[in-house]
Parts: C-alpha cells; structure tokens; sequence
C-alpha cells in the first residue's frame, strides 16, 4: 500500500520555495524568478528505506511579505507537513520566524513543521549559522537549490518522518 503525505512549502516571496520545489521534483534548477501565483501542486514518490513508498504531495505556495497568517487556510488544511523557507541573504525573510512558528503550532498543532534556510550558496556557512543561532532563529537546514546542497536530504529525511 502507498502512503500519502501532504507538504506545504510557507515564506516570504523570492526566498527560493519554487526553486526547492523544482530541484527535488524534477531535480531542475532556473535562474529565472517567476513569481508563484496561489499554489502549484505536484507529486514525488520516495522509496523509504523499510522498503515502502511514499507519495508526497508537495504545495508550493505563494509568498508573502507580512506574516504566514497572510497564506489561505484552504492551503494548510489536512497538511502533514509544513516547510517554512527563508532566505539567508535577506534578514526581513527571518526577522519574524519565532512568532509564525508559533502561530503554525497553535493553529495547526499536530502538522511537522520544519525551517529551512535557503541560498547557502551566496553566504559562508560558518558566518550564518553563528548570525542565527545570535538572533534565536531555529533552523531544522540550510540549502542551496541552486547547487542542491542539501535538499534531496532535507525531503528524504522529511518523508520517513512523515510517514511514521
């Protein structure tokens, strides 16, 4: 029997959502930025390692500039997972993480949510990490869509947790 998992990606605009997306799903990678308009779907199905497979539903959403209250319920509703991105290169992508976790966690308390911080590439790694943990910023990853540091690791270890 396939599992199904539903995961939605949450965040500023221009924090790399769509390119997260495209690099897992297709395992493509464009330097063109085309803004999401409300949510693009699609499926990946991932061989866990006791031998099922997963069918995760990934939605990719719209970005938004204020707050992850902004994002339309009907997106969230019967999610297993969220993915709140960030984009490392632009502190306002952060700046107010802690109080939309918390909203996830009080609104949608039994969904996994998980942080990722988004274009690895254009910063030190060291320089960043040392700046976050500073600004109590949590953090499940940092990835690179665009060279794919990390990110098929990110849903792989994401989708065995899912489907627990």
């Amino acid at each position: 029997m396939k599992l199904s998992k539903k995961v939605v990606l949450l965040g500023h605009f221009g924090v790399g959502k769509t390119s997260l997306f495209r690099r897992f799903i297709d395992n493509a990678f464009s330097e063109e930025y085309k803004v999401t308009l409300g949510v693009q779907i699609k499926k990946k199905v991932v061989q866990l390692p006791d031998g099922r497979e997963l069918s995760m539903i990934i939605w990719d959403t719209e970005g938004h500039s204020n707050s992850v209250e902004d994002t339309r319920k009907s997106y969230l509703l019967g999610s297993d997972a969220f993915i709140y991105v960030f984009d490392l290169t632009r502190e306002d992508t952060y700046k107010y993480l802690n109080q939309d976790l918390e909203y996830l966690k009080n609104t949608y308390n039994k969904v996994i949510t998980k942080t990722i911080g988004n274009k690895l590439d254009l910063v030190s790694e060291r320089v960043i990490t040392k700046q976050l943990k500073e600004l109590d910023i949590p953090f499940d990853c940092l990835t690179s869509a665009k060279t794919n540091k990390n990110v098929q690791k990110f849903f792989l270890d994401l989708a065995e947790e899912i489907a627990k």
